[in-house]
């Protein structure tokens, strides 16, 4: 069913991070449900348009470092490609940053 797609470590990681995120944020939202705010985004949103948004800035940058990786190593004169846990960890903190100030 799965084999189409590189199932790596870090790839599973993060998929299981965005399934717990979903099943979090269900329960978060019945419990207490949310209101508009205003953050550093442009318009105002709830927590399940900052879950998005984040969720595609995390995508986004996981598939800008996967596409720079081989250039980073011509640039920076690296013997092997970056670990893809790098942009992991950016991402999430980009994720956590949307969903805190967002």
């Amino acid at each position: 069913m799965f084999e189409w797609m590189a199932w790596t470590t870090p790839v599973a990681v993060f998929f299981t991070c965005i399934l717990f995120m979903l099943c979090g944020m269900t329960v978060w939202e019945i419990k207490f449900p949310t209101t508009l705010r205003k953050g550093f985004l442009p318009l105002e949103t709830t927590r399940g348009d900052r879950l998005f948004i984040g969720l595609l800035a995390a995508a986004y940058t996981n598939l800008a470092f996967v596409g720079l990786s081989g250039k980073l190593v011509i640039w920076m004169g690296l013997e092997a490609e970056p670990s893809i846990w790098i942009s992991f960890v950016v991402s999430m903190g980009l994720l956590a940053l949307i969903m805190r100030k967002g």
